[in-house]
């Protein structure tokens, strides 16, 4: 009994404890983003490295943005006994945001791309290993139901952006190319992560359809 009374505990204050956490961390990157525009005067002087680098710190927003719906559609459509890891994940996410705004401008966009890349396989496994916890949990069933788990496919497809961007990455690190290559691919990230947002508001929405 008082097992059962600790469980339905920790299921029920879990959520708000870690969007509680998961707040500060991102309002946090969202301080030191800031603290980099105001630090920055060469953006404010137009030049190829300034579009470069406006579009560098509104992926970064964008990713910032992303993580928190990614985070807060999980405990609103989820419920799940929760793991010590499930507590320390924010903090991993943190360090990693914190990281890539350390590196913000075009001479490090190489390094940036792949702390990008990491952010994005990282958000990638806990996704994954959460819903595996949650679909074991009965009170998900509802939710679940008709749907796979996932394949390896899927696994594919989810790791694909992380690669890729890690590859583009690497790419501009070793040669030094903070030109048009670097600006494709920084658009191709913007658009990446605009296209994650819209389908986390969309599986949002139809679950509520639902």
């Amino acid at each position: 009994m008082a097992n059962n009374q600790i469980r339905t505990r920790a299921k029920s204050i879990f959520p708000t404890v870690l969007l509680t956490l998961l707040s500060i961390v991102q309002a946090l990157a969202l301080e030191l983003l800031w603290l980099h525009l105001i630090d920055q005067p060469e953006l404010y002087v137009a030049s190829f490295a300034a579009a470069l680098g406006w579009i560098q710190i509104v992926a970064t927003l964008l990713g910032i943005l992303l993580i928190w719906l990614v985070y807060s559609d999980l405990v609103l459509r989820l419920s799940w006994l929760p793991h010590t890891a499930d507590a320390l994940f924010p903090f991993f996410v943190g360090i990693l945001q914190f990281a890539q705004i350390s590196v913000l401008g075009p001479e490090r966009i190489g390094v940036w791309f792949v702390i990008l890349g990491t952010l994005f396989a990282a958000m990638a496994w806990i996704g994954q290993t959460t819903m595996k916890r949650a679909r074991r949990d009965e009170d998900n069933r509802d939710f679940f139901q008709g749907i796979n788990p996932a394949t390896w496919r899927d696994h594919l497809l989810s790791a694909l952006p992380a690669v890729l961007l890690m590859l583009a990455g690497l790419g501009i690190w070793m040669t030094g190319n903070q030109g048009w290559f670097a600006m494709v691919v920084l658009a191709g990230a913007v658009g990446l992560l605009l296209l994650q947002i819209w389908l986390s508001h969309f599986y949002v929405q139809r679950s509520y359809a639902n």
